[in-house]
């Protein structure tokens, strides 16, 4: 590296192109995209219910809907999570759905392509409606 007299300029313009190499760097300067466009939740309406099988070793059907966002139009896979969570989510329900939580932003283990999971069914808590604390409101 040039520690000459006038290496100041040489050292500045090194420093603006090795600086995106540092990950938070890029991430500030492109900003993050994917479904969400960076937001932590989103809402949307469910279009269809599905099935999604577990990868091996794992065995089972996944309950998931999908979910057509309001803001983008985009459609997404969301997981309905936990035992009968399912049977409160009907076609043309409005939903919010955040993040699953796998590695960078991933699909966890054996859900491929599953990345997000429902939590609000028409601005009702959806573990409150399914231990029965609340009862779902009609629209």
């Amino acid at each position: 590296m040039a520690r000459g007299e006038f290496a100041g300029a040489k050292l500045e313009k090194n420093r603006k192109k090795w600086r995106w190499k540092d990950p938070r760097y890029k991430k500030k300067m492109l900003g993050k995209k994917g479904l969400l466009e960076g937001a932590p939740q989103a809402r949307g309406i469910v279009i269809g219910k599905r099935g999604v099988t577990a990868r091996q070793p794992n065995s089972g059907i996944r309950k998931c809907v999908r979910v057509q966002l309001i803001k983008s139009g985009r459609e997404l896979t969301a997981l309905a999570p936990r035992d009968g969570a399912i049977k409160y989510i009907d076609e043309h329900d409005e939903v919010i759905v955040e993040g699953l939580g796998g590695r960078k932003g991933g699909a966890p283990g054996d859900l491929w392509g599953v990345k997000f999971k429902v939590i609000k069914v028409n601005d009702q808590c959806l573990e409150m409606l399914r231990t029965g604390r609340k009862e779902k409101v009609k629209r």
